[in-house]
């Protein structure tokens, strides 16, 4: 039977369907001990979260330790379900607009809200670049609003694309390799190679959410 390419994305729904709570799965294969007691996994990870919190509030002009602490838990809730999304038989929420837009639009939202209620001359000085030529000051208003309305669309639309790319590359390769013969173990060293590059993706594309994310909440702080 004939299926569409893009039909290794859709989702099941069904009455019992549970696979946009596969975001939460390798949660249930982590002992608990892991948490609690250090290892070598546990002292890695915390250092890249130290690094990344560094990071983050070099690009926030306020250093609020709760600001980091909620970028930092973004950047691992996307890596989380980006790396998933690789295994065989689980399905891959970040590659669905539902879910980039879900975790893109009550960000930006909220920044705006905060913006305008908290920084009401300073979200109005963004309008209008500095040193801009007054006939032209209507037309930057226009393009600066257009702007901040696509911030989340573009955002979502960025995480969704990249996963879907290289998930459509590997199911292409997989079904070219049945018929494939003698050019089988090539097609798999390709698979090795594009895999690889695929977690490389998975963890750019999380920490350019993650920092653009930050970039917004830094105009209007």
């Amino acid at each position: 039977m004939m299926t569409n390419l893009f039909s290794t994305f859709d989702p099941s729904t069904g009455l019992f369907s549970l696979n946009w709570l596969s975001s939460l799965v390798l949660l249930l294969f982590i002992p608990l001990m892991f948490w609690f007691f250090p290892n070598r996994y546990i002292i890695f990870f915390y250092k890249i979260i130290k690094i990344l919190s560094c990071e983050l509030n070099l690009l926030m002009s306020s250093k609020s330790i709760g600001s980091s602490l909620l970028f930092c838990s973004l950047f691992i809730f996307i890596l989380l379900n980006n790396f998933l999304g690789l295994f065989p038989y689980i399905f891959t929420s970040s590659s669905h607009l539902v879910f980039t837009m879900t975790l893109a639009f009550p960000l930006w939202l909220t920044f705006i809200l905060f913006g305008f209620l908290y920084n009401t001359n300073h979200m109005f000085c963004h309008l209008v670049p500095m040193g801009t030529p007054t006939i032209l000051m209507p037309f930057m208003v226009c393009i600066e609003t257009i702007s901040n309305l696509i911030r989340p669309g573009s955002l979502a639309v960025r995480l969704t694309a990249n996963m879907i790319a290289g998930h459509l590359l590997m199911t292409l390769l997989g079904n070219s390799s049945i018929n494939s013969g003698v050019y089988i173990n090539m097609i798999m060293l390709i698979q090795i190679m594009l895999m690889m590059f695929e977690s490389a993706v998975c963890m750019i594309q999380s920490y350019v959410f993650t920092v653009l994310s930050t970039l917004y909440y830094s105009e209007v702080s």
